[in-house]
């Protein structure tokens, strides 16, 4: 089956907040995960800001004060796109971005509770996020499909050749050498094939690299769901998904309860987490702090489960 039959740029028509309580809301939830032998979780920017990786606010003029002052940048993310004068301005900035983002941060508690609530089951993880969280809280790397790339990748700016390069150790290299939010010359990265400029492994333009490691993972969502979706219990857990890129997550995740009856899901969102009304007996959407609902889930997970094993003989 191949992964990319589920894009899908349609959202549903009857999209309504449900009105149960949250206890309710939370039961039903850990019902459909005790429940199920398969969880596809899909997870968006959501699920890293209630993380702890906002990208705003007091993280932001706490740690960029350097950038704000000298480019009057409002966010790390609008910051990615800023034009830059020069090279070394531009790598200055993504040093900084990348330490903050993907070198420095641990496995974040959220992560591995989230671990902790699946690893017993057959699971696979589909994310638009790029800041290799789920690797370090440790899921199971050959079950990840990163749609959107690595923080800790470059490639060329104009993909002139299908290779990406672990770039770690240049981003460290550079944060501790950056001065005046530039770097020096001579550390400025050159696309090895045309000498050309390199560019973050990021997909925010035509020119993104869907490299052999790409196209690994792509096909192994492809054959999990080719495995998974007919005929076993399947819960489908989307966190943190919004409306930036829904046609990789939220739509095709609704596309597959249209599609098969066999399958339950769990939408856990801050503000967005209005389900299709035509589906809400196999849908909770849950418009809550991530961090609180996930761990109301896992709880009442342990406890159903815990119910389950007493013997009364």
């Amino acid at each position: 089956m191949e992964w990319i039959q589920f894009l899908s740029g349609v959202p549903a028509k009857d999209y309504v907040f449900q009105k149960e309580p949250y206890e309710e809301q939370i039961n039903r939830a850990a019902e459909y995960i005790n429940e199920a032998e398969v969880v596809l979780i899909g997870a968006g920017s959501g699920l890293s800001a209630a993380a702890g990786l906002t990208y705003s606010g007091e993280r932001f003029q706490e740690n960029f004060k350097e950038f704000i002052k000298k480019y009057g940048v409002k966010d790390m993310y609008s910051a990615g796109f800023y034009p830059f004068p020069s090279e070394e301005e531009r790598w200055g900035y993504w040093s900084k971005h990348v330490d903050m983002n993907r070198i420095t941060p641990p496995a974040l508690p959220l992560f591995q509770k989230l671990f902790g609530l699946v690893k017993a089951k057959i699971y696979f993880v589909i994310t638009t996020n790029v800041d290799h969280q789920f690797h370090k809280a440790g899921f199971d790397e050959t079950k990840i499909f990163a749609t959107q790339g690595d923080y800790g990748y470059i490639q060329c700016a104009r993909a002139c050749h299908k290779k990406t390069y672990n770039a770690l150790k240049l981003f460290d290299q550079m944060n501790r050498i950056r001065k005046d939010c530039k770097v020096p010359s001579y550390i400025v990265p050159k696309c090895p094939v045309c000498g050309g400029s390199m560019a973050m492994h990021l997909r925010c333009d035509q020119y993104f690299v869907e490299d052999e490691s790409w196209h690994k993972s792509a096909d192994a969502y492809g054959k999990f769901l080719s495995a998974h979706l007919k005929g076993k219990k399947v819960v489908l857990l989307e966190l943190g998904v919004g409306f930036n890129t829904p046609t990789i997550i939220r739509f095709p995740f609704e596309k597959m309860i249209h599609d098969y009856c066999n399958l339950t899901m769990i939408r856990l969102n801050l503000d967005e987490a209005f389900v299709p009304e035509s589906f809400e007996k196999r849908i909770v959407g849950i418009n809550d702090d991530i961090v609180k609902s996930l761990s109301s889930i896992s709880k009442a997970v342990e406890q159903k489960r815990g119910d389950c094993s007493y013997d009364t003989r």
